[in-house]
């Protein structure tokens, strides 16, 4: 074997050691109270809005304010089977479900009363799919990414302006840097649907910058994939039993979800200002949202695609 031939075949593997060896780990899974296995590979993926690792500076840069503490500003599920479309279903953080062991209260809250574990067992109770493999990213983290395969390509249909998520950007496609691509993921003051229009917006990040990252622009020019696989590395956090295979099928299948072999959307809801002792909730159409997730755990693509269809329209 030549010495490129050799070279293209370590390329991939340095790359691929570079994340993940940049990875930490937890232990995501309860021991008991587990969902019933599910036919395909089921991935809980969430995003912290936790400042602790964040300097003054950063906090500053990226405009997230100084809040304490660590709770979940992004939950969603990604599903991927070996001959259907990727699924990817955003959960709104403020979702009033049944948390094991604290009674019903907004979903975000199972994640600052038991960590991850308590926040799977959580999502499975209420959606009944099995959780395969867990993946948490923080804010500093995202938007390092961004900056690290040269910004992502996003495309408002809306001029945004938002002062506590430091945006304001045109209507129009645009490359964003890492900050201006957080703010846009983040913000919902200036948003009239509030955590119903961002989760739309953290679904088109979240798979712009996959699209990003295995892109030719990034992955033919060693000095951007090099620091592209680091800081993706450094900006997740995965269960103490992912392997390298699980982590390649995530971000292979988050790209799926931005091309045209995926669906996007979200529980379906019923009232997104539910009156609860928790404060204003989002409650979901019970009725629709199973019947969603008997059509992922059946592969059942024509009803998954009727009920994201129906979405759209509204």
């Amino acid at each position: 074997m030549c010495i490129r031939d050799r070279l293209l075949v370590l390329y991939p593997i340095v790359l691929g050691s570079l994340a993940w060896f940049s990875l930490e780990k937890v232990d995501a899974f309860p021991a008991t109270g587990r969902a019933k296995d599910t036919a395909g590979t089921t991935y809980l993926v969430i995003g912290s809005d936790s400042r602790d690792d964040l300097s003054r500076d950063e906090r500053a840069r990226l405009g997230t304010g100084q809040a304490t503490g660590v709770r979940t500003d992004t939950i969603m599920l990604l599903h991927l089977t070996a001959t259907g479309p990727a699924v990817l279903v955003s959960i709104p953080r403020d979702s009033y479900v049944a948390i094991p062991g604290h009674g019903k209260d907004k979903i975000n809250a199972a994640f600052a009363y038991g960590g991850p574990k308590l926040l799977v067992q959580t999502v499975e109770q209420a959606t009944g799919l099995r959780i395969d493999d867990f993946v948490m990213t923080g804010l500093g983290g995202f938007a390092g990414v961004v900056d690290a395969v040269g910004g992502v390509r996003i495309c408002p249909k809306v001029a945004i302006k938002d002062a506590k998520a430091h945006l304001d950007v045109p209507k129009g496609c645009q490359t964003m840097d890492g900050p201006t691509a957080l703010g846009y993921a983040r913000a919902r003051y200036s948003d009239p649907r509030g955590d119903l229009g961002r989760v739309e917006r953290q679904r088109e990040v979240l798979a712009a910058i996959a699209s990003k990252t295995l892109s030719p622009s990034v992955l033919a020019v060693p000095w951007r994939a090099a620091p592209a696989a680091r800081a993706g590395g450094k900006a997740l956090t995965v269960d103490e039993g992912t392997t390298p295979w699980g982590l390649a099928k995530f971000v292979l299948g988050m790209r799926r979800v931005s091309g045209g072999d995926g669906v996007r959307m979200t529980v379906p809801i019923a009232d997104p200002d539910l009156s609860t002792p928790s404060g204003s909730a989002v409650k979901w159409d019970s009725a629709q949202a199973n019947r969603l997730f008997r059509a992922i755990t059946a592969n059942d693509l024509t009803t998954i695609r009727s009920i994201a269809a129906a979405q759209q329209k509204s």
